[in-house]
């Protein structure tokens, strides 16, 4: 069912496909088409910009989308076809690779493990945190990929999507 309200919600409230298709780097530098639903308009810069909050380029339903973690949803399609796992370092698009590799030397560690749907990085400190301190966390995975530190991770996700999609329903109606 959210598969099907995310593609509706994508569909009918902005023209584009539904589908947001972009090419990230997996384990071992090998580069794959990444799936998610299409939360800003169309545009050209999407390879090389990073999204901010309060980006202007998110459409309505992509605020929501993004909120309640729904717009990664067809992530599970990598995860089936073997480009992600379900826990991982975020995969990257390859131009943030390269500079970010070049300003930490040791970013090519985390080519080691497929990327995942969720990361250790993600659930320690969120998206608003540095580079070098993702970094940390994420090689803290590739060293400890333990089955309690995996289901840690994915309960902790579960959590905080959980959380956010509550904040943004009641801050919504206040």
């Amino acid at each position: 069912p959210l598969l099907i309200a995310g593609a509706l919600a994508v569909k009918f409230t902005s023209p584009g496909p539904i589908l947001f298709r972009q090419c990230r780097v997996g384990q071992r530098g090998e580069e794959f088409e990444l799936y998610k639903f299409r939360t800003l308009r169309v545009n050209d810069d999407s390879d090389t910009t990073w999204s901010v909050n309060d980006d202007d380029r998110v459409t309505r339903a992509g605020r929501f989308l993004r909120k309640t973690s729904i717009d990664e949803i067809p992530q599970f399609l990598n995860v089936l076809r073997g480009d992600m796992s379900l826990v991982g370092p975020r995969p990257i698009r390859p131009v943030f690779f390269e500079e970010l590799a070049h300003e930490l030397p040791s970013y090519w560690q985390r080519l080691v493990v497929r990327p995942g749907l969720t990361g250790f990085a993600q659930v320690r400190r969120g998206y608003e945190t540095s580079m070098a301190e993702k970094l940390s966390h994420d090689l803290e995975w590739v060293a400890d990929r333990s089955v309690r530190l995996y289901l840690r991770t994915i309960v902790a996700t579960g959590w905080r999507v959980l959380k956010q999609s509550v904040s943004g329903i009641f801050r919504r109606r206040a």
